[in-house]
């Protein structure tokens, strides 16, 4: 099972709110710290109210294997980034291009338990992966 399969069958497990955000925090407090040299402006998601910072990993060829790195200095939205991560890291550039972690995250019924602000962070986090993706493919 991967560590996406993993986190659904979580939510699908979890019935009340709170645990399911308990989780998530337990998803952020497990996401390696992000190295403070890594923690640049270009590396900072514009559009997230916390600082969230992403790092992308390419391989070789014309449609690479991406990884991400990626931290925040809040709580639930490093959650959230533990969550994206799961979602892109270790695909293919046009994969990563193709497809919306905002399926995913409508699918366990997330998005609509976020304030705004954090939706609206969250989005930001999305566009910027599926961006790099597109990026990496037509290199």
């Amino acid at each position: 099972m991967t560590a996406l399969e993993q986190i659904i069958d979580d939510f699908a497990y979890l019935d009340e709110w709170e645990d399911r955000y308990r989780y998530v925090i337990e998803l952020g407090k497990a996401l390696p710290d992000l190295p403070e040299d890594k923690r640049t402006s270009t590396n900072k998601v514009q559009g997230c109210a916390s600082q969230v910072w992403l790092v992308t990993h390419a391989g070789g060829g014309e449609d690479p294997l991406l990884t991400f790195e990626g931290d925040s200095d809040a709580h639930i939205v490093r959650g959230l980034v533990a969550i994206v991560l799961a979602i892109y890291s270790g695909k293919r550039a046009s994969e990563v291009a193709d497809l919306d972690a905002l399926d995913v995250f409508n699918r366990i019924g997330l998005v609509e338990h976020l304030s705004s602000q954090r939706a609206n962070g969250l989005r930001s986090m999305v566009k910027r992966i599926r961006e790099e993706g597109m990026l990496r493919v037509a290199a």
